[in-house]
Formats: structure tokens, sequence, C-alpha cells
């Protein structure tokens, strides 16, 4: 990534008090990479659909990639929309 990407990147918060797992893949049938700690941001590097999960911000089965092989439910990500806010994966 070129420092200019980096510095355009829209960073979007994580649900609060939520330890969030960070999945291999797109789905809860992916395994666990790592954890968010409550209060981190991401940055959203394109989006996949994925498993339907529900949790704060509603019910969906968008994914967004935080890192080369890292996804998080968009459920437990605020960032304003029920709808895709980045490009598709792939």
């Amino acid at each position: 990534m070129s420092t200019q990407e980096s510095m355009t990147t829209t960073r979007y918060p994580v649900a609060p008090g939520v330890r969030l797992n960070v999945r291999s893949g797109p789905g809860t049938q992916y395994p666990i990479v790592r954890a968010l700690n409550a209060g981190t941001t991401v940055a959203i590097y394109c989006q996949a659909p994925g498993t339907w999960v529900t949790g704060p911000y509603g019910t969906t089965n968008i994914w967004d990639n935080i890192a080369p092989g890292e996804y998080v439910s968009d459920a437990y990500v605020r960032t304003g929309t029920d709808g895709y806010v980045t490009r598709r994966c792939g």
C-alpha cells in the first residue's frame, strides 16, 4: 500500500464493548486468527458476501477485509450504512 492510500483510507469503529473475532475468510466457518479489542477502529480494504451475522448494527452477510487474510462481520462495524462502503473483494 502506498503512503497516499494509507492517508486516504477511512477507519470505522468496532461496536463499543465488543471484543471482535477476526477470521481468515468471510464467514463464521473460517478459523479465528485474532481478536480486536473494544474501541478499535478498522480500515476496510474490500468487502465480500459470506455468512449472515446479527450484531449491534443489524443483520448482514457483508464481511469487511481489514488486512490480508483477515475479515470481520460488518454487523459489528459502524459504517453508517447497511450496504457496501467500498469495492467487493476479488
